[in-house]
């Protein structure tokens, strides 16, 4: 809305609570009061009494407050309980085996073979000779084998419990 439609307006409604004070001057009566109060006749009387009846209504305020009702003590304790974890070790072990093969070799070194999981490796040696020969002079067998162990080990684990406990209004003062 612009300024000027509200001018208007308050203008208007200006106009009328002018008006309506203008009319209760002339009618004696305040503005905003009934133009005629209730009134009770009572037949039996000569006389007729106008009595006015006051309308009432009650409201009601409502408002909060926080009042202590009780209090909660908390604590928490830790225990450490020792157990015994069985923990598997494993560590490999080589095995070598001295195997005399004494041949001689034409040409070149044989070279690093394997027979299933053994790993074989020549051991070499020149000879002087007329004729120059290598001669293998034995073999190593290498087996690697896996070796699982036990060991029992103690470790300290710990655990926390939690204690509750409910303050009664008299203990309230007591720390």
């Amino acid at each position: 809305m612009s300024k000027q439609s509200k001018k208007v307006q308050l203008s208007e409604f200006e106009e009328k609570l002018q008006e309506s004070r203008l009319q209760a001057e002339r009618a004696g009566t305040q503005p905003g009061a009934p133009k005629e109060p209730f009134r009770i006749e009572r037949d039996d009387v000569a006389d007729r009494e106008e009595k006015v009846i006051p309308v009432i209504e009650e409201q009601v305020h409502v408002e909060k407050r926080t009042v202590e009702s009780g209090k909660v003590r908390i604590s928490k304790n830790v225990r450490e309980d020792e157990v015994m974890v069985d923990i598997p070790v494993v560590h490999e072990e080589v095995d070598v085996q001295r195997i005399p093969v004494d041949q001689y070799v034409e040409q070149a070194p044989p070279a690093v073979r394997y027979e299933g999981d053994k790993m074989i490796i020549s051991v070499l040696r020149e000879e002087l000779v007329l004729v120059k020969r290598i001669k293998v002079v034995e073999e190593l067998h290498i087996t690697n084998r896996r070796v699982e162990d036990h060991k029992t080990q103690p470790i300290n684990l710990r655990r926390e419990e939690i204690n509750i406990e409910r303050l009664r209004n008299d203990d309230l003062n007591t720390p």
